[in-house]
């Protein structure tokens, strides 16, 4: 790859949702150019406020960008922006990167990977965990699979991004390690949620409860984040619950691929499909608590 990374590289930023948004203007602040386009315009307007040059269509941003960048909701939102005549594919310059951090599909990310080859464009899946205040703060963890060179090219940016950044292997493996980070947060989420409900059947006051336990070897990000928020009633999203099922589905179906049984998993997205029906798609992950009370 021959484009290098400096203060005058232009980043194309597709996709600015809850977490997008944050991650695009944390690039701002680090001085870089950034060029944006999402379906809804509207969600762009903080951005261009501060610089950031909108395009019209997903090929208007490819064809006048260095590195673009994919933030979106879902394996059909990804494919839809990559593919096709008027996909970033067909339409980024040669020798520029393509970085897709929406947790999607391993087997997607090895296509995008080998499509975007053909083309000499480099390409990494890095998918990130941290919800919206590790994307707010820079501070996220960042899964990333594709080839050493690229990775280290792309190293500046995913700096400016995240804290926890590390090349897993080969194209695909970001979305396998994510896949696992969020098998991980779907059986924790559940046990936080039984933890709060306990504690409040026991007659103790959960606040002191997660004061005890939240350092001891029951600590996660979600016990420390997430339970102060359920205990607020803030079910605002910092990762939706809609999100999650996608997440929790690709997870599931990979398992299956892979021969491998995770009741765990199953059972939690169950109890959040169960949540959706309710009204609460659109809710932070959180809102997994109103189950149990």
């Amino acid at each position: 790859m021959t484009i290098m990374i400096t203060e005058n590289t232009t980043i194309g930023f597709v996709g600015t949702g809850v977490m997008g948004k944050s991650m695009a203007r944390n690039l701002q602040h680090a001085g870089y150019t950034i060029n944006v386009y999402t379906r809804t315009k509207e969600k762009a307007k903080e951005l261009m406020e501060h610089g950031a040059s909108w395009k019209e269509t997903a090929k208007e941003l490819a064809a006048t960008s260095d590195v673009i960048i994919t933030m979106v909701g879902y394996p059909s939102d990804v494919e839809e922006v990559y593919f096709g005549e008027n996909g970033i594919l067909e339409n980024a310059k040669e020798n520029s990167y393509v970085i897709d951090m929406t947790t999607s599909k391993p087997s997607l990310a090895i296509e995008i990977y080998e499509q975007a080859l053909k083309k000499n464009i480099a390409s990494l899946d890095a998918p990130v965990s941290g919800g919206d205040t590790g994307a707010k703060n820079g501070t996220l963890a960042i899964m990333v699979g594709g080839k050493q060179e690229a990775f280290e090219a792309l190293r500046p940016l995913f700096e400016v991004l995240g804290d926890n950044i590390v090349l897993q292997g080969e194209a695909g493996s970001g979305q396998y390690t994510k896949l696992a980070n969020q098998i991980t947060i779907a059986n924790n989420m559940v046990g936080v949620c039984e933890a709060i409900a306990f504690a409040r059947k026991s007659g103790l006051q959960p606040e002191r409860v997660l004061d005890s336990i939240s350092t001891g070897a029951a600590a996660s990000f979600s016990l420390s984040n997430l339970a102060p928020r359920m205990l607020k009633g803030d079910y605002a999203p910092g990762f939706y619950v809609k999100h999650f099922i996608k997440d929790m589905n690709i997870a599931l179906e990979s398992a299956k691929e892979l021969g491998l049984m995770t009741p765990g998993l199953e059972l939690s997205l169950n109890l959040y499909k169960e949540l959706a029906e309710k009204g609460e798609s659109n809710s932070g992950t959180q809102a997994l608590i109103k189950l149990f009370m």
